[in-house]
């Protein structure tokens, strides 16, 4: 399945201080065969609150999720119906290449509640196109369309995509504290 083309381009500022474009090309999707038809896009992060000036390189941000203080900016493409991997798939080795593009991404999940997660974050999510249900604890559901957003307070939650056709969101995860 071919996957969409995403640019991204980063401002920053020049050593006098004057904005100026300092990255500008493609970023590739993340892929696995756990999850076929799924793509992560991981536009931007940082492990830190950022102060400005600033000359727009990349920070760190190795893990998916942000500690406190960080953010990740990120796009997913949730693919209709149930993650089934794909029956050939070397399954260990698969988690390791997740693990490694995608650091503690699949430690967030639930191995009991396939997709339930929680993550000490605060998500802002615009669905882009098609259609996802939102299931919280007790599998309360919310069904979204494009053009609707989430505030994910830090719940615990996953994403369905119950429709036929895939579901692009664009999401910010702020790193929070939890009490």
């Amino acid at each position: 399945m071919a996957h969409a083309k995403v640019r991204r381009v980063v401002t920053g500022h020049d050593s006098g201080g004057k904005a100026r474009v300092v990255a500008d090309g493609p970023v590739e999707p993340i892929t696995s065969g756990l999850m076929p038809g799924c793509a992560i896009y991981r536009l931007w992060g940082r492990d830190e609150r950022p102060v400005f000036p600033d000359n727009g390189s990349p920070r760190r941000a190795e893990a998916y999720y942000p500690p406190r203080d960080g953010s990740r900016f990120m796009i997913n493409t949730i693919a209709p119906g149930e993650m089934t991997p794909l029956p050939d798939l070397d399954v260990a080795a698969a988690w390791e290449e997740l693990e490694r593009q995608a650091p503690g991404a699949a430690g967030a999940m639930e191995p009991d509640a396939p997709g339930m997660h929680t993550t000490d974050t605060l998500d802002y999510v615009l669905v882009v196109s098609g259609e996802v249900t939102l299931e919280l604890d007790d599998g309360d559901q919310t069904v979204l369309r494009a053009g609707d957003v989430v505030v994910q307070n830090g719940t615990r939650h996953a994403w369905r995509n119950h429709g036929v056709e895939p579901c692009t969101i664009v999401g910010v995860a702020v790193g929070a504290d939890r009490a």
